[in-house]
């Protein structure tokens, strides 16, 4: 199978998974966010970050348990390091030679895992909004915990009025009521046993351990945005202390994401 432009289903050893393809060039393949998908982050306006890039073949899909692709059979199957399979079993059935993989969040982690599993696999990377890790996990990860509980409790409704809440006591600048919609129609989109699933296979899930992650020699790109407690600046800068000659670009909010776009052009453009 080859990379043709357009959208499908692809049969991955997971489960059904919805892969859109568009562009000519370099191959680069994107992971979106926890609980997101590709209708989320092109309703949220984040693809402008890498949507239509010049010289670029971007591979996009829906992960195990989101969007339109199969749900994971259990938690383990959601779990970040489960999911990097799958980017390597979508790498395999397009037959992308050395392709950028990059990814938002849970893409980041999916991303590390997939590149340490088999390094020689990849050209580069960019990691956008690298989520709480290490010593910051715990606190995240009882959020998601708790989220999965009262998923259980009040169902999916009852655990999208609490994340709006949230939200209204403390908004992520940039995301706008539109985004805000977007993120939580996602939500929606999940029975409450799949959300759930989902929330217990994030809360058991971390970035690979910094010693690991000191390991790779990819050219990486690495954009967090400023005052987001649930991505800190500090996961960041300890991947960009890590990765030897990666680069570190710090957006002012979400809505910077055109000014960054053309980092991320310059960056693939740099890509040996």
């Amino acid at each position: 199978m080859t990379a043709h432009a357009g959208e499908r289903e692809l049969h991955l050893k997971s489960g059904a998974t919805r892969v859109r393809v568009s562009g000519e060039g370099r191959p680069f393949v994107w992971t979106h966010g926890f609980t997101s998908s590709m209708a989320a982050e092109d309703a949220i306006g984040s693809s402008a970050l890498f949507a239509d890039l010049p010289g670029v073949q971007l591979v996009r899909y829906d992960a195990r348990g989101h969007g339109r692709s199969a749900p994971g059979r259990d938690d383990a199957a959601t779990s970040w390091s489960s999911l990097a399979l799958d980017l390597l079993e979508l790498c395999d059935a397009f037959a992308l030679a050395r392709p950028i993989a990059g990814g938002a969040s849970m893409g980041v982690a999916t991303t590390l895992y997939a590149a340490l599993r088999a390094p020689e696999r990849f050209s580069a990377l960019v990691l956008f909004i690298p989520p709480t890790a290490w010593e910051t996990r715990k606190a995240q990860a009882d959020l998601y915990r708790g989220g999965a509980a009262l998923v259980e409790a009040r169902g999916v409704e009852g655990y999208v009025e609490a994340v709006r809440a949230a939200l209204r006591e403390r908004p992520m600048t940039g995301l706008g009521e539109e985004g805000e919609r977007a993120m939580l129609d996602a939500m929606r989109a999940h029975t409450a046993p799949e959300l759930a699933r989902l929330l217990r296979g994030a809360a058991a899930s971390d970035l690979p351990s910094p010693d690991a992650i000191a390991k790779l020699a990819l050219p990486t790109l690495i954009l967090p945005v400023a005052g987001d407690p649930g991505h800190p600046l500090s996961t960041a800068e300890r991947l960009h202390q890590r990765i030897a000659g990666s680069e570190l670009h710090v957006l002012r909010d979400l809505a910077a994401l055109g000014d960054a776009r053309a980092v991320v052009a310059r960056f693939l453009d740099g890509v040996g």
